[in-house]
Formats: structure tokens, sequence, C-alpha cells
């Protein structure tokens, strides 16, 4: 394993052995609030991992030990700094509305609470461990859930339970998570990282751009008709069709070896 530092300490990032980018949120005496230190560095580590090709997936972590986050520091709102909780290209926090063509997949081993879970609603995946719980509390504050939740949550999970949660400020435990299909793997407490890290060593294995291509299609299924969807499915196979790894992937099958993949 490498490590490196974030463009502020209140992010730290560590590259892992097989083309994993670890990034933990570590603001433990906030319970990881977003304030605008870390929507900065949150959003430079974002634009560090797209450009570095070595990279093809991200895990987003927490260094807290209950706490994923608890999302806006209202410290900063009370004092009339609410602009820089969100960055211009990336959103609220430098993430909700980033840019993004590699796999994110969300950590979590406590409460993602309000700007928090949206954070987690952002990324592809989420891992989360049984002591996890998510919530959008911003009824209860007059407020709305405005950096994604309000439309990613019913995305990802019933409806009818997304509108319960968005209009009671309730949270819901991790099982009650799973049994709604918002997660991909309920862990033991204390092993949601792991378990994360493993998913993302997986999907590593797999061709850099045949993944990006997939999750390109994948994130506009609920958008997009489904002739455009047909129509942007063949525009990726096409430009797969013309990279080395499209040629690599069955030569490596015939010679019964694993791939090398190059990312292009």
């Amino acid at each position: 394993m490498t490590a490196g530092t974030a463009a502020a300490e209140v992010v730290r990032f560590e590259r892992r052995d097989g083309h994993t980018a670890l990034i933990t949120l570590d603001r433990p005496a906030a319970r990881n609030a977003v304030n605008g230190e870390l929507a900065q560095a949150l959003e430079t580590l974002v634009d560090r991992t797209e450009a570095d090709a070595d990279v093809r997936v991200v895990v987003l972590a927490s260094a807290h030990a209950e706490v994923f986050s608890a999302g806006a520091d209202l410290k900063e709102i009370a004092a009339g700094r609410r602009a820089s909780l969100r960055t211009e290209r990336g959103g609220f926090a430098g993430l909700a509305y980033a840019r993004r063509s590699k796999p994110w997949i969300a950590a979590v081993d406590g409460k993602a609470l309000a700007g928090g879970f949206e954070l987690v609603l952002a990324c592809d995946l989420i891992v989360a461990s049984e002591r996890a719980s998510f919530g959008l509390p911003e009824v209860m504050r007059s407020l709305i859930a405005a950096a994604g939740g309000v439309y990613r949550l019913p995305r990802r999970v019933p409806q009818a339970l997304a509108t319960e949660m968005l209009l009671t400020g309730e949270p819901i435990d991790a099982q009650r998570a799973w049994q709604a299909g918002l997660l991909n793997r309920l862990v033991p407490p204390g092993q949601a990282v792991a378990a994360a890290l493993a998913l993302a060593a997986r999907i590593a294995q797999n061709a850099p751009l045949a993944v990006r291509d997939s999750l390109r299609v994948v994130r506009a299924a609920a958008d997009l008709s489904e002739p455009e969807l047909r129509q942007l499915s063949a525009e990726c196979l096409s430009a797969l069709a013309l990279t080395e790894d499209y040629q690599e992937g069955p030569r490596a099958f015939i010679e019964k070896r694993a791939p090398k993949w190059q990312g292009r």
C-alpha cells in the first residue's frame, strides 16, 4: 500500500494494491460534517482519481467510529458561509454533482445523515455494516435534501419508503436498507471498509474501459428512453472495439491466461 496526503487534513487519501483509491473523511470532532475545507479537499481528490489512469475504483469511508458523516456543518451555515460547503464543479462537498467516470463505493460503518447520506447516494455502490443507519432529516429543520437526496433516494429504494423517509425525516437501520435493496453488501460492524475494498478489487480485475462505459449506461438508465439507451450502448461498444483491451480480452481467453488490461 502507498499513501499520500490530500489537499487538506480533513480528508485522507491512500493508494491500495489493485488499482483502488481509499478516500477517508477525517473530521472526527465534527462528526465529519462538511465545511469549506472538506469540500475543497474532496473536489481535489475527485480530480486526482479521475486523472490517474492507474486508479480504477474509489472507496469513500469515514475515520469516525460511529458516524459516516453528519452532513453540512451547521456552524458554517450559521456564520453565513453556506456557499462554502459546495464547489462550483462538484456541488455539495465537492462530490454530490461531480463528473466521475469511475465507480465509487461508499463504505458506511455508522450514521449517514442529511448531506452525509447524500454523499453515500452520490456513490455507485454501497457497503454497510449492521450498525449503519441512513436518514434525510432536512424537513425537521425546514430544509430539503437538495444535494441529490430528494431524487436519488427514490431511484435507489421503493417509492413508498423514499417518500416516508423524506417526509418524516426518520432514519432507517442497515437491515431495512438491505431489505429495500439500497445496499450491495451488509457486513458485521467494523468490516465495511474491508468489504468495500474487496468489492473494489473484484471490479478492478475487469477491463477498465468496459467498466467505465457500463457504468455510463447504468447511470443514464433512469433518465433516457430505451431507444436512447440502445444508441448509447451501441456507441460505447463501437468505441471499445477500437481499443487494445477489446483485442486482449478474447486473446487471453483463448490462451487460457489472465488478461493484461492497458486501459487503452
